[in-house]
């Protein structure tokens, strides 16, 4: 039987009156089980099967994508609890460190050890220096200046970088980064920048998370501003 085309245009009207009224009246194939036994469906691959072998099918569908995202859940948990416990390795090391150099070379050998950063540099300033940077000397005046909107935000950053960043940033060995990140450094008196850079440019991308980036920077400019106190 063919439909006519007036019969067509009101097709999809009636599929939508139907689904209405079955999504309303979820209790209609129990008063109509003859029914729900004789429907039967296209198959994929060829000829037809009932309505319940369908239904039964698309759980299955359902029940392996929850079992594949609690998969990645569970990943996704299981690399936050190695954070954390790198990041406590790193405070505990940090907090033996009792001037700026020694703060300096530890927080480097952490980021080494802990995080497998291929490359690290840190830029601190004063706030002061941040306003005015006439008095410093060029390389340092470059850093504020590609950087100032970073500094203005104070927000860690992920993810490839333009060359001219990059040489500004780690000098010679620019070339072999190919990703990183760049957390902000600020406490009372310093202000500053810590570039990680590593030479996977999948490492460091830009949809990443950035609160334990965040917690990073918070713990360093602490610790910095700590030695760094007159007499400490």
């Amino acid at each position: 039987m063919t439909l006519s085309t007036e019969q067509t245009r009101e097709a999809p009207d009636m599929e939508a009156t139907v689904a209405e009224y079955l999504a309303a009246n979820p209790g209609f194939f129990e008063r109509h089980e003859p029914l729900l036994l004789e429907l039967r469906l296209p198959h994929v691959n060829g000829g037809s099967v009932s309505l319940l072998e369908r239904q039964l099918a698309a759980l299955r569908k359902k029940c392996a994508r929850y079992q594949q995202r609690l998969v990645e859940l569970v990943a996704v948990g299981h690399a936050n609890d190695l954070l954390i416990d790198r990041l406590h390795q790193m405070t505990l090391a940090l907090m033996d460190a009792t001037d700026l150099d020694a703060l300096l070379n530890v927080l480097e050998d952490q980021l080494h050890a802990q995080f497998k950063a291929d490359y690290v540099e840190l830029w601190l300033f004063t706030p002061a220096e941040l306003e005015d940077s006439s008095v410093l000397e060029r390389s340092k005046q470059k850093i504020i200046g590609q950087f100032q909107t970073f500094f203005q935000q104070n927000q860690p950053r992920c993810g490839n970088l333009p060359l001219e960043q990059l040489e500004i940033l780690f000098g010679q060995e620019a070339g072999a980064v190919h990703s990183a990140v760049l957390v902000p450094l600020k406490s009372e008196s310093i202000s500053g920048l810590m570039a990680i850079g590593s030479s996977d440019p999948q490492r460091f991308q830009q949809d990443m998370g950035t609160d334990f980036l965040s917690r990073l920077g918070e713990l360093v400019s602490q610790r910095l501003e700590m030695v760094s106190e007159p007499g400490a």
